[in-house]
């Protein structure tokens, strides 16, 4: 998936309103502390090695506190990073540098730290056929974000919200009247639409492959039971595990022969990367 700019605009906006108190007269007191007119070198570094994702987000932030100000993003997003290694140059206004600084490292240290998360998950899966997938469990406001630093990390998007795909869990289905109901009825509604079913054991697994559901997601299921329910399934739908997978039991499920694992620890529980800028030598 692509970021437009009209979005990367709109977030980063919102988050230097956030910080400038929505662009109060009082502003940035702290970067007032230097003289206007003073000019400054900096540039960030990554303390921790990863997977880089955010290059827009920074070329925005600048923009928009100081589009004078000279930004070199020097890596692309997907891009392995090392421990120490420079990420990105910004040279200008020393107060602009300083104002936009932590507005610019939020977004790449949870973008990166996303995206680093990601590819450890994905290398587990190497050679497996399985397919690492995210969930809704993103941060409000910062989906889309998210969504993209796990393809900069090698996984792919499950749906992007509730409208480009059906997943009925379990509250659908008691609402609905069954699983059949609730198949039958959302391909009415959308017979373009992917219809995925959230099962609990092997039982409800034969009713949602009787309905015709496209995708089966297998909750909480042991090994065993993901073993037979490949059986079961014979490629009559693609299967879906999900529920508590870890780096340490991702291959173990893999090895099942299913074709997506999903985990919203990916977008949840986000370690940032750990991020610093260090001004160099001033200019005149």
């Amino acid at each position: 998936m692509a970021l437009s700019q009209q979005l990367i605009s709109q977030l980063v906006k919102s988050a230097l309103d956030e910080d400038l108190n929505y662009q109060s007269a009082d502003g940035d007191i702290t970067a007032q502390l230097i003289p206007a007119t003073q000019q400054a070198n900096a540039k960030v570094i990554t303390r921790e090695a990863g997977v880089f994702c955010g290059k827009q987000l920074i070329l925005e932030v600048f923009a928009q506190v100081d589009p004078s100000v000279t930004v070199n993003v020097i890596v692309d997003d997907g891009e392995v990073i090392e421990e120490n290694q420079t990420l990105f140059t910004a040279v200008g206004n020393a107060r602009a540098i300083l104002t936009a600084e932590r507005t610019a490292l939020n977004f790449v240290q949870t973008l990166s730290g996303t995206a680093t998360t990601t590819a450890h998950y994905v290398k587990e899966l190497t050679g497996t056929g399985t397919q690492l997938l995210d969930t809704r469990k993103t941060i409000p406001g910062l989906r889309l974000l998210q969504k993209y630093a796990v393809k900069c990390g090698g996984g792919e998007n499950h749906r992007i919200g509730l409208f480009d795909a059906f997943l009925i869990k379990e509250n659908h289905i008691a609402a609905c009247g069954g699983i059949e109901n609730a198949v039958a009825q959302a391909k009415t509604n959308h017979p373009d639409k992917k219809v995925e079913v959230e099962v609990e054991n092997l039982a409800e697994l034969e009713l949602a492959l009787n309905a015709g559901a496209d995708i089966i997601m297998l909750d909480n299921f042991t090994v065993e039971m993901i073993n037979k329910a490949v059986t079961i399934t014979n490629k009559r739908a693609k299967l879906e595990v999900s529920g508590n997978m870890t780096l340490e039991t991702l291959r173990t499920y893999s090895q099942a022969g299913v074709d997506f694992i999903s985990s919203g620890a990916l977008t949840k529980h986000v370690k940032a990367l750990d991020l610093s800028m260090r001004f160099e030598n001033n200019g005149d």
